[in-house]
């Protein structure tokens, strides 16, 4: 194993990418729990990279190290130029060929690199040769069931000069459905020698266990589960490497988190607008407690933070 990436993913416990999702502010709250997970950016777009380059999208702490900068594209040259350009704030650069995404996959990025490995491995040798920091790829099971290449694919991107794979659980026909098959990823194990985290329906330290467990993976990729619950990482961190179970986060301690997620949001990008941005969020903090739908229903039309914070303690008198 490269050295770089061992010290990278020493903790087995990544953030995985999530348009829209995984951006500077979620970054920054999963890290206030742990400081040794591996963050990985949202999606960048290298066509858009390569427009602008002033962009939030590119936004860290010092703290946030180990981060991995992920693009999306199927112009090698290009998406080698971006890496080249992210090699000043990522420790490790990641190429998307997972993402199901109607409007990715019709544009050649993504999941659809699964159906050219040829272009895939010359993204992967064209970037390899212009950056000094590790490379690693995304991908899934397949395109479809009928088309389960990874172990082959991961091969070659092994041979292309990848340092290291994550891999979802399913096809891109899945999307986002069905369950993860993570027994399955222990064929890609067996078969590529450079380290594997599987990603996929890993919501709890113990779902950790269990798809480390099948897959035979090097660690895990967490993606909706920290929807909600920036602790999970750390959590999951103390689980499987010390064995050591803490508690999840009570509604009181969501609740805190969520108004900080919102002012954090609102000093990134504004007012409005970090509010707006936060609604996608707030099923995730706010679940499992009686009036919790209709509560929802009500926040996500609220424009004004004071208003919001009130509604959200009022959570609590009344539970």
């Amino acid at each position: 194993m490269n050295n770089k990436v061992r010290a990278l993913i020493s903790s087995r416990v990544s953030l995985a990418p999530m348009a829209g999702i995984t951006d500077y502010v979620l970054r920054s709250l999963v890290r206030e729990y742990s400081s040794t997970c591996l963050l990985t950016t949202e999606m960048i777009s290298s066509e858009a990279l390569t427009q602008v380059k002033d962009t939030v999208i590119t936004k860290r702490d010092e703290n946030h190290t180990p981060i991995s900068y992920q693009l999306s594209g199927h112009k090698p040259q290009m998406i080698a130029n971006c890496a080249k350009y992210l090699e000043k704030y990522a420790d490790m650069i990641d190429i998307n060929m997972g993402c199901p995404v109607n409007k990715v996959v019709k544009g050649t990025d993504g999941c659809a690199l699964m159906r050219n490995s040829d272009l895939a491995a010359e993204i992967v040798k064209t970037t390899k040769a212009v950056i000094s920091i590790p490379l690693s790829v995304k991908f899934r099971l397949g395109y479809t069931y009928e088309e389960l290449n990874f172990v082959e694919f991961g091969q070659k991107m092994q041979e292309a000069g990848a340092d290291f794979i994550t891999i979802h659980g399913r096809t891109r026909a899945q999307m986002y459905g069905g369950k993860a098959d993570w027994k399955r990823i222990a064929e890609l194990k067996r078969n590529v020698d450079i380290p594997v985290f599987a990603n996929g329906d890993v919501v709890s330290p113990e779902t950790a266990a269990q798809c480390l467990e099948d897959s035979c993976a090097d660690g895990v990729a967490i993606g909706r589960g920290a929807l909600g619950d920036a602790s999970l990482l750390y959590r999951v961190e103390k689980y499987i490497n010390e064995g050591v179970k803490l508690p999840a986060p009570t509604l009181e301690e969501k609740i805190e988190i969520l108004k900080k997620h919102i002012l954090r949001e609102m000093e990134l990008r504004g007012e409005l607008v970090g509010i707006k941005f936060c609604r996608k969020f707030i099923p995730y903090y706010l679940s499992g407690f009686p009036g919790a739908s209709k509560l929802r229903g009500e926040l996500v039309l609220m424009e004004d933070f004071k208003k919001i914070c009130k509604t959200l303690d009022n959570i609590c008198v009344n539970q």
